[in-house]
């Protein structure tokens, strides 16, 4: 597919679940769990597109078991633990704890099934068929199997730890997401050692753990592209580990645990050290899911739930690879024709005569657009900011920053020529606490004040402030956006940016700073909506305006772009809304609890989720505002429709007050979306979604591909 060229609409689709698979179809919002399954069932149907490169397929079914692996990490693992403490609360949709937990599982497993045997039926057969071979140990001529077996014991026995179960070795404890191989050894019959005969008078389940360290696709011939499997290799090489010894076959299992991290306020004085306690903790946690292998003994299966706490019900049997996201050590390879043709980037023709960032920002505000945009449109303001000798002090949230962020060591070198530097780091960035701990200490090193916030929220907020001396006194800079200070996301992910030096917005933003660093009591702002402060309720206000206007005879229209929308107040605002005539669009790339089209209640809404190359993550949110232009609103930020989004974490949403940038966002980033017809399917009353109808297939992602279309 070229770039800038619409790639035809999807021939390929995950069937619809089951018509019957909704059961509560007269609750006014859908079940969030339910809503995600079906949320990462688009994920699986770009899987199976045949319009992608096969590395790329490859990848989409990697994001789908990752997603798994999250979701039942935390949303699973929350099911059970009310099980466990009797919770009798019913979900949105009116089902027990016990139902959803029954109807997740009849969901998932078919998708699970379907994910494998794409994987084995179609993309590894084309990547044969591309010279890209994992050929079974056991096929592998004896020329190939003795440089394997070599391998095997240069770089695996030493390090290999077999545990095996009987009276006085009890059932050893399986990490968190760990793949591992099962067997069972007994002595063999011509074992003639008789003072240790009475050790091994029976069969014993023995459990061998996969190192992480070593790569789970094996080398036969890494110029010609071939492979073997780890797991594969360590049983046909059994012997070495239990001489004397009869061993079975061996089979791979996998367990997930609950990692969801909860820190009470009353204990967590001392928050990095609390935090690295329960990042400790959380190695140990309860038991969600046991993956095996479907050719598993029941038997062995019996040894594995008994040993490891859990239910039949708790098990899932893969017929095929175990652990897909293993396989995307192919991706890497220099295969470019078997992946996606990287998108030209552009910079702002804002910045073409490389003016300073702050003369251009001062003159009017500038909106970045990822990943079409280079980030070194953001990065490069971060560093004139670090070395012009009249900025006095730069304040910044740091949420998600990655490995090799050049943000940070702009702030360092900053701090270094005696600019006071604040980071916001925080610390509990979901599956980011250890990298976020090791960022913020480096930057207390090199002396940044860190601050980690307010211990009871999150910080979300994606905020950047710089103070800078122009004539005699202090000027702000600001940037405000929907993605994290992170450029290796910004390559994959669709976020939108703001610099500008709005008096206003900076006066605000500089009054977040000191809500977070010293618990003021701010609560007032002129232009932000800042959670949990304001911004539900400027929300509301903004919904029940357009209900006001359409009731008076205004012109009334709400567009929402967001990843998720469950709050159930501001549901029931839009639907409101909807009753009162008021036409409403929702860009929901994920979980919706909101139901469209029912008549009475939302017949006035509807709702599409876009599904792509790139993981759409901007937040938008425009409201009419009775129909002059010059009143129309527009709002980008941090923020999605959730109760945490709104309630529980420092979020932003900032106005664009610039009315080429608000036309933009309104006219051509908005209606891209509502658009398209190759990425976007409809969500339907009944949850399920549905393709969109279309002469010319438009893709929104592949139309912002190449050129400026935002900056001045």
């Amino acid at each position: 597919m070229s770039h800038g060229e619409n790639k035809s609409a999807k021939q390929v689709e995950v069937s619809a679940p089951d018509p019957e698979a909704d059961q509560h179809e007269g609750a006014t919002l859908f079940n969030r769990e339910l809503s995600w399954i079906e949320f990462n069932r688009r994920v699986l149907d770009e899987a199976m597109d045949e319009n992608l490169p096969v590395l790329e397929r490859l990848k989409f079914l990697s994001i789908f078991a990752t997603n798994l692996d999250e979701f039942f990490m935390i949303r699973v693992s929350g099911l059970k633990e009310q099980i466990e403490e009797n919770v009798a609360d019913l979900s949105v949709d009116g089902m027990t704890v016990t139902e959803q937990m029954r109807e997740i599982s009849k969901r998932l497993r078919p998708l699970l099934k379907k994910q494998v045997e794409y994987l084995r039926e179609v993309v590894l057969p084309e990547l044969a068929g591309a010279g890209i071979t994992v050929e079974p140990y056991r096929t592998l001529p004896a020329k190939d199997k003795k440089k394997l077996d070599k391998y095997f014991r240069d770089n695996l026995f030493p390090i290999l730890t077999p545990q095996s179960v009987d009276s006085s070795h009890p059932f050893p404890y399986i990490s968190n997401l760990s793949l591992n191989v099962g067997l069972f050894i007994e002595p063999n019959r011509h074992f003639t050692q008789e003072s240790l005969k009475h050790l091994f008078r029976q069969k014993r389940f023995t459990r061998i753990k996969l190192p992480p360290s070593v790569p789970r696709l094996i080398p036969i011939d890494e110029k010609k592209g071939r492979y073997t499997l780890l797991e594969e290799l360590i049983v046909a090489n059994a012997k070495w580990l239990f001489p004397n010894m009869k061993v079975s076959d061996g089979f791979l299992f996998r367990v997930t645990r609950d990692a969801d991290i909860e820190l009470r306020e009353d204990e967590a004085g001392d928050l990095m050290r609390t935090l690295e306690r329960e990042l400790q903790r959380r190695r140990f946690r309860f038991p969600v899911r046991l993956e095996v292998d479907a050719a598993m003994p029941d038997k062995m299966l019996k040894v594995l739930v008994n040993g490891i706490g859990l239910e039949s019900t708790d098990v899932y049997k893969i017929d095929g690879f175990v652990d897909i996201p293993d396989m995307m050590q192919l991706y890497s390879l220099d295969r470019p024709e078997l992946r996606d043709k990287p998108i030209p980037l552009f910079h702002p023709l804002a910045f073409a005569d490389k003016k300073s960032v702050f003369d251009v920002v001062k003159k009017h505000d500038v909106l970045l657009h990822h990943p079409y945009m280079a980030y070194s449109a953001l990065t490069d303001f971060v560093a004139e900011a670090a070395e012009d000798p009249y900025v006095q002090a730069i304040k910044i949230c740091l949420y998600r920053t990655g490995k090799d962020s050049p943000v940070v060591d702009s702030l360092i070198r900053a701090s270094q020529r005696g600019k006071q530097v604040t980071a916001l780091v925080e610390l509990k960035a979901r599956f980011d606490e250890e990298m976020n701990i090791e960022w913020a200490r480096r930057l207390e090193n090199e002396g940044v004040h860190v601050v980690y916030g307010i211990s009871s929220l999150k910080t979300h907020s994606k905020v950047m402030l710089v103070v800078r001396r122009e004539k005699e006194k202090l000027s702000r800079y600001v940037h405000v956006a929907t993605g994290n200070y992170n450029p290796i996301t910004s390559r994959m992910y669709t976020d939108l940016g703001l610099l500008t030096a709005d008096e206003d917005i900076a006066a605000d933003v500089t009054s977040l700073f000191n809500f977070l660093t010293g618990y003021s009591q701010q609560s007032n702002y002129n232009r932000l909506m800042v959670a949990p402060l304001n911004l539900r309720e400027g929300l509301i206000d903004l919904v029940r305006r357009e209900k006001r206007n359409k009731l008076a005879g205004k012109h009334a229209r709400i567009i929402v772009k967001v990843n998720s929308l469950t709050d159930t107040d501001l549901i029931n605002e839009l639907y409101a809304a909807s009753q009162a005539g008021v036409e409403i669009d929702l860009i929901v790339r994920g979980i919706c609890s909101l139901r469209p089209g029912v008549k009475g209640l939302s017949s006035n809404i509807r709702v599409r989720s876009v599904v792509g190359r790139f993981l759409e993550h901007s937040r938008v949110f425009y409201v009419a505002n009775g129909g002059e232009v010059a009143d129309e609103e527009v709002y980008i930020g941090s923020a999605d429709w959730m109760l945490r989004n709104v309630d529980r974490r420092v979020e932003v949403l900032a106005p664009i007050l610039d009315p080429d940038i608000k036309a933009f966002l309104k006219d051509v980033y908005l209606d891209a979306y509502l658009r398209d017809n190759v990425n976007a399917r409809a969500l339907r009353p009944d949850g399920t979604y549905r393709k969109l109808p279309g002469a010319e297939p438009f893709d929104a992602q592949m139309f912002f591909v190449g050129h400026d279309v935002v900056s001045k």
